[in-house]
């Protein structure tokens, strides 16, 4: 491998202000083993050997600058100015979010976040103001969608006027992980004013509920588009979550008049083209190709595979727009939307030999995703001989704290085109990682 140089680490500027514990040293990626490369055979050098062959077969051309890739924020904003810091571009300059500026290697860097800014974490909207502070001081962002982004927006939208038969699920569909959400416009936009014209309790969580005939009437809606045994799970788990959201509505002392003026004025906030917010769903892409990487939230399938190959990668993202504004549960439960929820779980769609050829012929060698929540930073998996980069490092503070994960979270994957290396930076590792595809068998550090 190349000298692992301590060089190629980012300048972290106003560590003052910095709350995550960012690595100082660098290591090869595949010193890390079993966690920082997915054994799925016996031997750690036999995976490293086969990273070798399918780098040397294919070969990888390399994006025309830096790419920086923070994905899983989950409504954490001080997670995500930590790994902004760890990225090298973004210099803190005091306790506020807007204290902040700029370094020159962000305006040569690419910043792509991937998917997953909603729920868990502390402050939904004020990571979207966040986002929308950078793009506005020039950084060049480019937004995916993930799970938890897309289930936030069909679920909220299916209140009211956009409810129907085949989408009043959704909501519910939120779970627990609606509350904080809930809490959040509850705190900065409700009154007693704004109840006034609500109506009662029970109508509110009968706008808001699947109505006492959902149960019977979704094994025919969405026969056509999920399996028997997907339909008893979908019922099974929305029946549980009706339990646990009234439990934690409770617990929260949010009544459903609250919630139900909550929803509302999210809609007003994301969908009115006036709306605060109005900017983050319009900007949404599914996929973002660079060089022989492909960026996408959850992971690929062979629809998608297919997609790319017959009709580009900018098919698949224009498609991804007009099913977004289409019916949701065809749109949700189709194989489109496979590429923001996947786990490569039996009930989602496949990846077959085929569609890794189909992938490797469009020019895609490598995916970098999120979705899969990792505790020793970035890990390499091999999936049907494509090479996938998983970098959900668990960095908002919830869900670290549920995983009693130390400290605070940050995270961020970058390709160095100049180097040729990928560098993974977690708070949970005590090296920033390189990947040398040129040598990736190499375990010891010249450092």
């Amino acid at each position: 491998m190349k000298h692992a140089n301590k060089n190629w680490l980012p300048r972290y500027r106003g560590l003052k202000w910095v709350k995550a514990d960012l690595p100082t040293s660098v290591r090869p990626w595949t010193e890390g083993k079993g966690q920082s490369l997915r054994q799925r055979r016996a031997r750690h050098r036999d995976n490293c050997e086969r990273l070798g062959k399918l780098i040397d077969q294919h070969g990888w051309r390399w994006p025309t600058r830096p790419v920086c890739f923070i994905t899983d924020i989950h409504a954490d904003t001080d997670a995500l100015i930590d790994s902004l810091v760890a990225s090298g571009g973004f210099r803190k300059t005091g306790p506020k979010d807007a204290d902040f500026r700029l370094a020159k290697a962000a305006k040569k860097t690419r910043y792509i976040i991937g998917g997953d800014c909603f729920d868990k974490g502390p402050g939904n909207l004020r990571l979207l103001r966040m986002l929308r502070r950078l793009i506005k001081h020039g950084m060049n962002l480019r937004l995916l969608a993930g799970n938890h982004d897309i289930r936030v927006m069909l679920g909220m939208r299916s209140v009211g006027e956009y409810r129907t038969a085949r989408n009043e699920h959704f909501f519910v569909r939120l779970g627990p992980k609606a509350i904080p959400l809930m809490l959040e416009l509850r705190e900065q936009y409700l009154d007693k004013k704004s109840l006034k014209h609500v109506p009662s309790n029970r109508r509110c969580r009968e706008l808001l509920y699947p109505s006492a005939q959902w149960q019977k009437q979704f094994p025919l809606i969405a026969k056509d588009v999920l399996s028997k045994a997907n339909v008893n799970r979908e019922i099974e788990r929305l029946n549980k979550k009706m339990e646990r959201l009234d439990h934690l509505c409770e617990v929260h002392e949010l009544s459903m008049q609250q919630v139900y003026a909550a929803t509302l004025q999210w809609q007003k906030l994301f969908l009115e083209p006036g709306g605060e917010f109005h900017w983050f769903f319009d900007r949404l892409h599914l996929l973002y190709r660079q060089g022989s990487f492909l960026f996408i939230h959850a992971g690929l399938d062979d629809h998608v595979a297919e997609l790319i190959q017959r009709k580009g990668f900018k098919h698949p993202n224009r498609r991804f727009r007009r099913q977004l504004k289409g019916d949701d549960l065809e749109f949700y439960y189709g194989p489109l939307a496979n590429s923001i929820r996947t786990k490569y779980r039996a009930a989602d769609y496949p990846l077959s030999h085929k569609g890794v050829r189909l992938a490797h012929e469009s020019g895609v060698h490598a995916i970098i995703h999120g979705h899969r929540n990792l505790y020793h930073g970035q890990r390499i998996s091999l999936r049907r001989d494509m090479i996938n980069f998983e970098c959900d490092t668990t960095m908002d503070r919830g869900s670290r704290s549920k995983e009693g994960l130390k400290g605070a979270g940050a995270g961020v994957t970058l390709l160095r085109p100049r180097e040729k290396v990928v560098l993974g930076i977690s708070s949970d590792y005590k090296h920033a990682k390189v990947f040398d595809p040129s040598n990736p068998c190499t375990q010891e550090s010249k450092q």
